[in-house]
């Protein structure tokens, strides 16, 4: 290369390090426009109730998100959309346990890597799965219900949302508790019609997450909630035991939050998780979530998220294996 030749080469490359990339514009730009955030499951459930509280409360630092139910699969269907979209922010997945942990541990080619197909962006709630009998099953409490179903387990079956779903690691994890494996699982398309099937008698267990809807039909006595299935007892429902109590080791709760494809910019996956930190943290946001039995997570840090992911994934798979639960 001649003088004339390196000094242009110079110059070029100087005006290019003086010049903002496009990807820095668009960064500095984000979002101007809809953010549009697919809930891999049907409208109603848990995880869409908590998306759309989260959409509302975004708006004002965020502007508009557009909630999109794409359900199938144990949520694999709607993450693995999300895995495949661009990472630029404006496609977002808000998971769950179910569709980054246990459908995908469930079968033997998932649509996506739950690891490394996405940037965990926030965690934000958790809701608890619940025991929860019809009132014709002759038990007042959870005791009452283990010696029960260790006697009748080849006469009962439980309903939940689906295979692959928070409830029906809830319900493996208590036959393996109490060592009633006869207990048949009968998988729903979604909480909804088990939750109405078991109302109506059709199936005299389910392990629905136990929400407003839920604690309202509980006191109404429609049905009867045993036992919570998280660590303590819900804020929610202080008087209804939590399945500890009774069996060590009895804890499944679904937590969901935001995921953005791999790859997406580290300043857009900050922005996004700095901004429902002040939803999440907001007293307004929490008492209308604790209304509905769910309870927010205050650190709504992506390396928070990430973090309580891998202790999640460390803990429950070892519990999916031991439950054998059937692949997807």
């Amino acid at each position: 290369m001649n003088r004339r030749d390196c000094v242009k080469a110079l110059g070029s490359a100087l005006v290019t390090a003086a010049l903002p990339s496009w990807s820095a514009l668009a960064q500095a730009n984000y979002p101007d426009r809809p953010i549009r955030v697919i809930v891999p499951y049907a409208p109603g459930g848990v995880v869409d109730v908590m998306a759309r509280h989260w959409a509302a409360r975004i708006k004002s630092v965020l502007g508009n998100t557009v909630i999109e139910n794409l359900g199938g699969a144990g949520g694999t269907l709607g993450a693995g959309t999300v895995a495949r979209a661009q990472a630029d922010g404006y496609t977002l997945l808000f998971g769950d346990t179910s569709s980054q942990i246990i459908a995908p541990s469930l079968m033997a080619s998932p649509p996506y890597d739950p690891v490394n197909s996405f940037a965990a962006v926030s965690i934000i709630a958790t809701s608890t799965p619940g025991i929860v009998v019809h009132p014709s099953v002759p038990v007042k409490n959870i005791a009452e219900f283990i010696k029960y179903a260790q006697s009748n387990g080849e006469k009962l079956s439980y309903g939940s949302a689906g295979a692959g779903t928070v409830g029906n690691l809830a319900g493996e994890l208590f036959k393996q508790s109490i060592r009633a494996p006869g207990m048949t699982h009968i998988p729903y398309r979604g909480a909804g019609p088990a939750f109405a099937d078991l109302i109506a008698g059709n199936v005299p267990v389910a392990t629905p997450n136990v929400t407003g809807q839920v604690l309202e039909m509980h006191r109404a006595e429609k049905v009867r909630i045993l036992a919570v299935c998280g660590p303590t007892r819900l804020k929610a429902a202080p008087d209804i035991p939590a399945a500890v109590e009774s069996l060590p080791g009895m804890v499944v709760q679904l937590s969901a939050g935001l995921f953005a494809p791999a790859g997406t910019p580290e300043p857009i996956v900050l922005q996004i998780a700095s901004a429902t930190a002040i939803a999440v943290n907001d007293p307004e946001f929490v008492r209308v979530l604790e209304a509905a039995g769910l309870e927010t997570r205050q650190d709504a840090s992506s390396a928070a998220a990430q973090s309580f992911l891998k202790a999640e994934r460390d803990r429950l798979l070892p519990v999916i294996q031991a439950a054998g639960m059937k692949a997807l």
